[in-house]
């Protein structure tokens, strides 16, 4: 193959892992982000070298002189001088060496060894980049091709990532707000229910975002050999969580502002509900046993002489209001596990109607049960009749995830997520996070992500959070991250073999985390409201003509 060369080797950079080269960039190759490659001689023969450009600047800048007035271009004056020619133009490239590719590591090696000073310096040809950035290939089984790489055409270097890698290491999606975090995860949810992969995924979907997936199932792209993906839509009131599969610090959780005594009155009940259910995993006992076991305590407290009873008021209020009169926590309904989760199914949780404190109990019991389902299934401690019987992996994408694992606050949540994230690779419990404020995420479940797709953020709290949480990525790339454009994304972790900037594709269904066209709504009101107007004049009109010419008896 005859290689594009387009630059010449200067020298070292300012990191040991960089150096720099010369070139007139005539044709426009050398953009941030953009691959090229040195040949480096071994004595196991020739290495080719891939780079990734991180700086670019003119090697000769105009003096200030020139500029000094804005009616005659400094280009003018460099030419009436000789200070310079077009043809002599020169950029200065700073390139971040990666290594040569490894086949049988499937990773990059570097040399350790920079180009010579006066070496070629090589465009990356399209079929190398195609060969080693990606893992998998379009249309693998095992693949989600979710863009292509944004230096290049369309069609010309797909980024394809490994589900296998980040379904069980786990995947973050952070971005500012607009720079399309939604669209890029119903992205992956499409790659994830294509034939070739069928996956397993369930979706808590806390603004009602994700319905619009159910395009899915009447487009022929899912659809081959008899397999068609089904879409299952939860809505709130179809939401249930069992109380029985309450723990003790989720009714607490859901209970705030309890005194001591009350505290002590409610774990006091609960051990003995769970003692008289004979299982805290399976137990049956409802709202009202746990009331009937307070009242227990209070007359046994009574017989002894002290009053509870504003305390036992008082905690049966609570227990009243928030778990018997509420729609999404009952004594017999649950979400069933074998219902939610198979292969070949999305089903999204549409949470936007219920309590934010609420939603985080919801999702930590079914994380909760989730995960133990995994471990028992994998250790041979369920059968198929079981509801607890999960043989197959599953994926759980949350958004709005700063709700669920905050940085600044202890909510129920958080602790399931973070056992989830450090013990669900052996269990096959993939998680994705997705967050438009990675500030005000925990860092300690941002870090245990593998994969992470990074996108605009301009806020410098959230840089400093992405910077400190995600080790794969390297400083050249999160200074890039204020400049990208809408859907334009930084792709790094264990899914790629290196990181790259990527243009996300276009999506097959419908995107439903549009932003409201305001003006457009405005002007709709202005419109309804004359038509009733109008219509409202009609109807005054003809009644009165019917009460004019009314016959009289």
């Amino acid at each position: 193959m005859e290689y594009v060369k387009i630059g010449t080797a200067k020298g070292p950079a300012e990191h040991p892992h960089q150096f720099l080269f010369l070139t007139p960039d005539d044709d426009g190759h050398c953009k941030i982000g953009e691959f090229v490659f040195y040949i480096l001689g071994t004595g196991e023969g020739q290495r080719t070298v891939l780079g990734r450009i991180v700086r670019r600047s003119p090697v000769r800048l105009f003096p200030d002189s020139f500029m000094a007035s804005p009616d005659v271009a400094p280009a003018e004056i460099a030419a009436a001088v000789g200070y310079l020619d077009e043809e002599d133009e020169l950029f200065e490239v700073t390139t971040a060496v990666m290594g040569h590719f490894d086949p049988s590591l499937q990773a990059f090696v570097n040399p350790r060894v920079l180009p010579r000073s006066g070496g070629a310096i090589y465009l990356a040809p399209d079929e190398m980049l195609r060969t080693v950035l990606s893992k998998r290939r379009r249309e693998d089984a095992g693949s989600a091709n979710v863009g292509w790489l944004l230096s290049r055409g369309q069609n010309d270097v797909p980024i394809v990532l490994d589900v296998n890698e980040f379904a069980s290491t786990h995947l973050s999606i952070i971005a500012g707000t607009g720079s399309g975090k939604s669209y890029l995860a119903g992205v992956t949810i499409e790659e994830l229910m294509k034939p070739h992969n069928k996956a397993c995924v369930l979706i808590a979907d806390p603004h009602g975002e994700y319905e619009t997936l159910s395009d899915m199932m009447n487009r022929p792209e899912f659809c081959a050999d008899g397999y068609r993906p089904k879409v299952s839509i939860r809505k709130a009131d179809q939401i249930k969580v069992r109380v029985s599969n309450l723990t003790l610090d989720d009714i607490r959780y859901l209970l705030p502002s309890l005194g001591e005594r009350m505290e002590w009155i409610l774990t006091e009940a609960y051990t003995r509900v769970q003692r008289g259910s004979g299982s805290a995993y399976d137990g049956a006992w409802t709202a009202n046993d746990l009331l009937n076991a307070i009242r227990e305590i209070e007359a046994e407290q009574q017989a002894n002489g002290v009053d509870y009873s504003s305390s036992v008021q008082g905690l049966m209020w609570r227990i009243k209001r928030q778990l018997v009169s509420s729609p999404n926590f009952d004594d017999t309904e649950h979400l069933d596990l074998n219902e939610l989760f198979r292969p070949g199914q999305c089903t999204v949780l549409q949470l936007n109607e219920i309590d934010q404190r609420d939603q985080q109990v919801i999702v930590a019991t079914l994380l909760r049960r989730l995960l133990r389902a995994r471990m028992d299934t994998v250790k041979g401690k369920t059968s198929p009749e079981d509801e607890r019987y999960v043989p197959y992996p599953a994926f759980v994408l949350l958004e709005e995830a700063h709700h669920f694992a905050p940085a600044s606050a202890d909510v129920i949540s958080t602790t399931i997520l973070k056992q989830v994230l450090s013990e669900g690779r052996k269990f096959g419990v993939g998680v994705g996070l997705i967050s438009q404020r990675p500030g005000k995420l925990d860092q300690d479940v941002l870090s245990q992500c593998m994969t992470h797709f990074i996108m605009r953020i301009v806020n410098p709290i959230d840089q400093a959070s992405v910077a400190g949480a995600v080790e794969s990525v390297g400083r050249d790339l999160l200074d890039e991250l204020p400049a990208l454009s809408k859907g334009q994304v930084v792709i790094a972790g264990s899914s790629l073999n290196t990181p790259v900037i990527c243009q996300t594709r276009p999506r097959l269904t419908r995107h439903g985390g549009t932003s409201a066209d305001s003006v457009r709504e405005w002007e709709q009101y202005f419109r309804d409201r004359e038509k009733r107007e109008r219509d409202a004049g009609v109807i005054e009109i003809s009644t009165r003509r019917s009460q004019i010419f009314r016959p009289v008896d």
